[in-house]
């Protein structure tokens, strides 16, 4: 009998322990989307990692938790693309209230002046993109207008953003948050070489390293920044050695000189007199296959014409990127980490990027600007 009491009290015990686990809880209605599964995900370091999902009902109602984090961490609710973005950072319980298929706009949130915070950010990043989109399909801006008008929008919105919320409050979770909205797939804050974008991670960093030295996220904000001064201090170097105006065409265009794959030195400026997609790009992503077969249809179609590419790699990897270009007909280059100023002077925040350069070496587009490449390319022809 002692035995059967021992181990009833071994039990009890146990389950009061869990039951004093902290949680946070998040619980609500999404209205209009009976039958759709809603999503809880963790926004992890290296992607959405489904945590639960629920399927609704008529009145949409539901509820998950989890366990409180030692820092805060950043969650989603997601039905289809449309996504709502949280950070939890003690045992709070966050209400939302929705309604689908705009949830991702068209929702309130309470329980939290983060998740609230987040709630602005998130539609003004939305708002961004959609006068973005409005100015890129004006038929009457020419592409450099239009390149124009969008990067101006952006350096308006990311100074908004950085005197109302990063460098306001830079120990917020909201403040994290901002620092990784993007415009498409182009992160609107560049770390890797824009002074002033790697001050507002430094701002965030420094502010984790105090609040949340062990975290995970905080090491990872704090290597980004250090990162990006290194990138800062060798262009500043390079450029102040090898940038002269010998080096600037007529139309802005500044050279590229890199070995190909065969080793043999390649200038981009040596292309002039052919129509030439400059293109950057990652071939260890798992995107690479299906852009590599995009320029073959290209090049394929246009090279008798006089169109080349002038492919610039930026992978780590020396070895893997000789085997993927082994058989591409183009010129095929390799910028490694001594060799990636060219970045900057290009404004190259993100890849895949390209440029579309005419017969006389003058830029007349980039990704942003161009709504259809094959039509452009064989205007140039």
């Amino acid at each position: 009998m002692k035995i059967i009491k021992y181990v009833f009290a071994a039990v009890a015990v146990v389950a009061m322990a869990s039951c004093s686990q902290k949680k946070f809880h998040v619980e609500g209605q999404i209205t209009n989307a009976k039958d759709s599964v809603l999503y809880f995900e963790n926004i992890s370091l290296t992607g959405p990692v489904v945590l639960d999902s629920v399927r609704l009902g008529d009145a949409g109602d539901f509820s998950f938790s989890g366990e409180q984090t030692e820092a805060p961490e950043f969650y989603r609710l997601r039905i289809s693309d449309q996504i709502i973005s949280l950070s939890i950072d003690s045992t709070e319980t966050v209400t939302v209230k929705g309604a689908y298929p705009q949830m991702a706009s068209n929702y309130e949130v309470t329980g939290s002046d983060n998740c609230a915070k987040i709630k602005e950010l998130a539609l003004k990043q939305m708002d961004l993109q959609q006068r973005a989109i409005a100015v890129s399909r004006n038929q009457e801006l020419t592409a450099d207008q239009v390149n124009d008008s969008i990067l101006s929008m952006i350096d308006r919105y990311k100074q908004e953003v950085k005197s109302q919320y990063i460098f306001a409050e830079p120990g917020k979770a909201y403040s994290y948050f901002a620092l990784f909205q993007t415009l498409g797939d182009m992160l609107l804050f560049n770390p890797r070489t824009n002074r002033d974008d790697i001050k507002a991670f430094a701002a965030v960093a420094t502010s984790w390293d105090a609040f949340w030295p062990d975290a995970e996220r905080g090491r990872n904000l704090h290597n980004i920044a250090i990162e990006g001064m290194k990138n800062v201090r060798i262009a500043d170097a390079a450029n102040a050695q090898t940038i002269d105006p010998s080096k600037i065409q007529e139309a802005g265009l500044i050279d590229i000189a890199l070995r190909d794959n065969k080793g043999q030195m390649r200038h981009l400026t040596d292309l002039k007199g052919k129509v030439v997609l400059l293109d950057f790009h990652v071939f260890a992503t798992e995107t690479s296959p299906a852009r590599i077969l995009q320029l073959r249809e290209l090049y394929n179609k246009y090279s008798a014409q006089g169109f080349e590419v002038y492919q610039v790699s930026l992978d780590a990897d020396e070895h893997f990127w000789k085997q993927q270009t082994a058989a591409l007909p183009w010129v095929s280059v390799r910028a490694d980490n001594g060799s990636q100023t060219f970045l900057s002077l290009y404004n190259v925040q993100a890849v895949p990027e390209f440029f579309l350069i005419d017969r006389g070496n003058n830029i007349v587009g980039r990704s942003q600007s161009i709504q259809d490449l094959d039509q452009s390319i064989r205007k140039l022809l």
